[in-house]
């Protein structure tokens, strides 16, 4: 019993070591995001003592979409997909198992330990992934922004005004403004969970095994049944 309890133990902190190092990830990613979405603006960036630039040329927007594009990938990525895979599937098992096991006896469901165990693990890996689901819509939310943009063709048609001898140049600078615009858009989707509910496979799951056994749970506890 000792060495089952140490060897649990063990694979517990490791399990959980990982999870905080993929959360760290995300942190950094964020916080990435933030300082990326602060250079277009003077105010921000001298308080953030980080680099200041206007999107008033085409290198510039060249450099800011260079910029983004590297950020977006700096990091370890295919370790992070693993861990956060491994998280998202064994809540999934857990949640069958014990979805499977109300099924089999809501009485005495609470009376195993094992139970309990079950659903200690899986609030715990349920609060880990809304934490990363928190932190990954935010940090789209940083590098979708697309008021920057706008906000800089404001300032071109007001300069264009105020310059009508350079209306050429800044045309032709609001004009790649716009179409960075449209590609933001178009490659930009809602944050998903790394592809995760991308997975025809897992959405399968989720949905048909998944849902069916949360129906049966609620239909049993309730006493009709119910389709989700």
């Amino acid at each position: 019993s000792a060495i089952n309890f140490l060897e649990r133990l063990c694979l517990t902190w490791m399990f959980f070591f990982m999870m905080c190092v993929a959360e760290r990830t995300y942190k950094q990613r964020f916080l990435f995001a933030k300082l990326f979405s602060h250079i277009t603006s003077a105010r921000k960036a001298r308080k953030y003592e980080i680099p200041h630039f206007r999107l008033k040329k085409v290198e510039n927007i060249k450099i800011w979409l260079s910029l983004r594009s590297y950020l977006k990938r700096r990091g370890p990525q295919r370790s992070v997909d693993v861990v956060v895979s491994s998280v998202f599937l064994l809540a999934l098992s857990i949640a069958f198992i014990c979805c499977a096991q109300v099924l089999k006896g809501h009485k005495t469901f609470l009376n195993a330990a094992y139970n309990w165990e079950f659903l200690i693990w899986e609030a715990a890996l349920l609060l880990f992934l809304l934490r990363l689901v928190s932190l990954g819509s935010e940090t789209n939310k940083k590098y979708s922004n697309i008021s920057i943009l706008l906000t800089e063709q404001i300032n071109l048609y007001l300069k264009m005004e105020k310059k009508p001898n350079k209306k050429e140049q800044l045309s032709l600078v609001n004009n790649v403004l716009k179409l960075s615009t449209k590609l933001l858009k178009e490659l930009d989707t809602p944050f998903r969970l790394y592809g995760l509910t991308m997975n025809p496979l897992i959405y399968n799951i989720t949905r048909v095994v998944i849902l069916s056994a949360v129906s049966g749970v609620i239909s049993d506890l309730l006493g009709f049944n119910i389709r989700v």
